[in-house]
């Protein structure tokens, strides 16, 4: 056993062999008391009183059943005992091993009147103790409010697992033997992180082997016998901050979790996760030359509780709530209502609007009879001119969604979005860190700039964004981690705007496997004819305040008066919208109807047909976005969503005509997007502009430079249209083809 745990015995907690002194002082009573209060509390508290009588159990049922773990609600122990309760909170490293010995006890008197009053040799008992309330002595559940007079003390915590190391072997009993003598002693092992002390002299007098040696056994003798000592599984985690409870500006927080026994290998990166366990402190390996009074702390794991559900479990509803929901659902123009609702300091966009609100509500995931899985999140890319509002739109979604993770695409890496393998500074050991996409498991990613990520970067969530996986065969570590999200994305066009000249393929500068996981495309264009209106919505948004501004916009409350009552007024509808999100994706899940179905596949007939119309008219194999199977599952998708948004368990042919008209609006005018749209209609233009370019580099050759004002006077007198030759020049400038210097005023040929 050379090396055995990197040179150092660490430890989990198992008191119930080891000697230790009985607990007379604080609010407990003596070991004797605490451990027959808790076997009184396992053997008559009822789980369930509340509900039907018949459905009540006891914990002493559970352990039974279980044997060797026994999952425990401190808000039970409370009720039951409040001193057991407070014991408990103050003082878990002491009281918590006698829980475990009360909960073995139990369990051994139960088997033994099963076996005819033999005594049974009965397995250690784990108690998971979780708390369905915040604790008594501290409320808070974050990261940050951890102190140093939580120090030994239970902590309640929430977060996300972002790293998890392999399970190791840990001791919690050592068996020693003298070199010398050969006598062997057992020696129980510290709490926590702790080492075990091994005498540094043998004691062993009496206990040696017969034709042993001499008296004296000599200085450090002693040497472990791992086959004759007890181990349990261990594993170290890292807990972070949740996303949206990092304050702006500062970095999330992060703390290790030890977890053991029953808690181990119950969690991967990226699981949304409530810690229940002891703030403790031990002396790292970085801090062995420095002051020995300086402690690194960890969270000892007592019990590790999964946020259930479609995500956003961390969502309790009262029964009001549901009841003022119920009814916010079935009243009239309710779609109109959640539009009106999404981002309202945004003038116009209202188709963006509804894709919005399509992904914040999601559609239903399916599992098929074959174990093979069908995504119902809704991804969405915004594409085109600067000063579009698109990154608001993200920033917004980020704010509202109750779980999103924000990001720029030219910050952004395949490790940062998908997952990573670190290696730790200490024990040298591999394990994963989740990134982005892990993160956000059940809620958004919003990708900003996604046109200035690497192509090997873009090519990392090509899984995740259809599967819903996130693969990783690195460092001898092959895995798969769940990355359950949508994916809101902002682009813009290869020249930086949206070139009217150019075919949608070359606007369009992505490839069409990227392409074909999104379900809607919008080509956002900035047009003049609403400026007036914009100036007037952005002047009230600085003058008036934003809640003035939704007002104004949306006919609500509000007026010249706007001011921290109105802001108070949008932050409570933002709140209401992210609960209402939460609500409806955790209650509903709809699923088509036969005359929906019908419709949407002789939809699928028909955009199959106009995306091969377009190929042809742009002298092309395939359209700029492919119309594949993908397509038509993400039409079902945008209609389940509109039937989630009201409550409805079917989606029917109205929420399907609405989707199919969201669809054509987004995706199949970005198919039909482009020059092949202009007024002089496909080809015929196509070709104008063609022969417009050969005519003005024949004019210009190569190296040659003239006066723009000259060469449009010359493309004039032959015919051509003044304007349209200056968008030529233009779009070949912006090729690389020709150089416009001196504002524009000088034309020269570069190739």
């Amino acid at each position: 056993m050379s090396g055995f745990d990197g040179g150092r015995v660490y430890v989990s907690y198992q008191g119930q062999e080891a000697p230790r002194d009985p607990i007379e002082d604080g609010p407990g009573l003596p070991d004797r008391d605490i451990v027959e209060g808790f076997k009184q509390f396992i053997q008559s508290y009822q789980i369930g009183t509340t509900r039907d009588v018949q459905e009540r159990r006891l914990y002493a049922d559970d352990l039974y059943e279980h044997r060797s773990h026994l999952h425990v609600d401190l808000k039970d122990v409370r009720a039951a005992a409040p001193k057991l309760a407070d014991a408990l909170e103050e003082r878990p490293s002491d009281v918590l091993p006698l829980f475990e010995e009360a909960a073995r006890k139990v369990l051994q008197d139960k088997m033994a009147s099963d076996e005819d009053g033999n005594p049974a040799d009965v397995p250690e008992v784990q108690v998971l103790l979780y708390s369905s309330i915040p604790l008594a002595q501290s409320a808070a559940m974050s990261i940050r409010d951890l102190e140093s007079s939580r120090v030994s003390k239970l902590v309640l915590l929430t977060g996300i697992i972002t790293a998890s190391s392999k399970p190791r072997h840990k001791a919690t009993y050592l068996t020693v033997q003298c070199k010398t003598c050969r006598g062997t002693k057992r020696v129980a092992c510290s709490d926590g992180m702790g080492g075990a002390y091994v005498p540094s002299y043998c004691d062993l007098a009496n206990r040696r082997a017969p034709g042993a040696g001499g008296e004296d056994c000599g200085q450090n003798p002693y040497v472990i016998l791992p086959e004759q000592s007890d181990f349990v599984d261990q594993q170290t985690l890292k807990l972070q901050e949740k996303p949206e409870d990092v304050p702006t500006g500062e970095l999330p927080r992060t703390v290790m979790l030890v977890a053991d026994r029953q808690n181990c290998g119950v969690v991967t990166p990226g699981t949304r996760v409530t810690i229940t366990g002891i703030y403790s402190t031990f002396r790292g390996k970085a801090m062995d030359k420095g002051v020995t009074t300086l402690q690194q702390p960890y969270i000892r794991v007592v019990s590790v509780m999964q946020e259930a559900g479609d995500a956003h479990s961390r969502f309790k509803f009262t029964k009001e709530e549901i009841q003022q929901f119920e009814q916010f659902a079935k009243q009239d123009g309710l779609h109109e209502e959640l539009f009106a609702r999404i981002a309202p300091n945004i003038y116009g966009s209202d188709d963006i609007k509804k894709a919005v609100a399509c992904l914040l509500f999601g559609g239903a995931r399916k599992q098929l009879p074959d174990g093979t899985n069908r995504r119902g999140d809704i991804n969405v890319l915004l594409l085109g001119d600067p000063s579009t509002a698109k990154s608001q739109f993200l920033k917004y979604v980020s704010r509202v969604a109750p779980i999103a993770v924000y990001t720029s695409g030219k910050g952004s890496s395949a490790a940062g979005l998908t997952a990573t393998v670190v290696q730790d500074a200490n024990s040298r050991e591999f394990y994963l860190e989740g990134g982005a996409m892990v993160l956000a498991d059940n809620g958004v990613v919003c990708i900003d700039e996604f046109d200035k990520m690497r192509p090997e970067d873009r090519v990392a969530i090509h899984e995740a964004m259809e599967q819903q996986t996130i693969s990783i065969a690195k460092a001898g570590i092959t895995t798969m981690l769940r990355s359950r999200t949508s994916v809101l994305a902002a682009a813009n066009p290869p020249s930086g705007r949206y070139d009217d000249l150019k075919t949608a393929q070359e606007n369009i500068d992505l490839q069409s496997t990227i392409l074909s996981r999104f379900d809607l495309i919008f080509i956002v264009k900035d047009t003049r004819e609403h400026d007036m209106a914009i100036a007037k919505h952005v002047l009230d948004n600085h003058r008036l305040g934003a809640a003035a501004a939704a007002s104004a916009a949306g006919g609500k409350a509000g007026g010249h008066g706007a001011g921290d009552g109105d802001k108070g007024g949008e932050a409570a509808d933002v709140e209401f919208l992210k609960r209402y999100i939460h609500y409806c994706r955790s209650q509903c899940s709809p699923r088509l109807n036969e005359e929906a179905s019908k419709r949407l596949a002789a939809f699928y007939v028909e955009i199959r047909n106009e995306a091969r119309t377009q190929a042809d008219a742009n002298d092309s194999d395939t359209p700029p976005v492919p119309i594949t199977v993908r397509q038509l599952e993400a039409v079902v998708r945008i209609s389940e969503s509109l039937a989630k948004m009201s409550l409805q368990p079917v989606a029917t042919l109205e929420h399907v005509t609405r989707a199919i008209e969201l669809f054509t609006k987004s995706t199949m005018d970005a198919v039909k997007s482009g020059l092949t749209q202009g007024e002089m209609g496909g080809e015929q233009q196509l070709g104008h502009v063609r022969r417009l370019e050969e005519r003005i580099k024949r004019r210009l050759h190569i190296g040659a430079f003239m006066t723009t004002r000259r060469l449009l006077d010359e493309m004039v007198a032959l015919g051509e249209p003044e304007s349209l030759v200056h968008r030529v020049l233009l779009a070949l400038a912006a090729g690389g083809d020709i150089n416009l210097t001196r504002e524009r005023t000088m034309v020269s040929r570069v190739r």
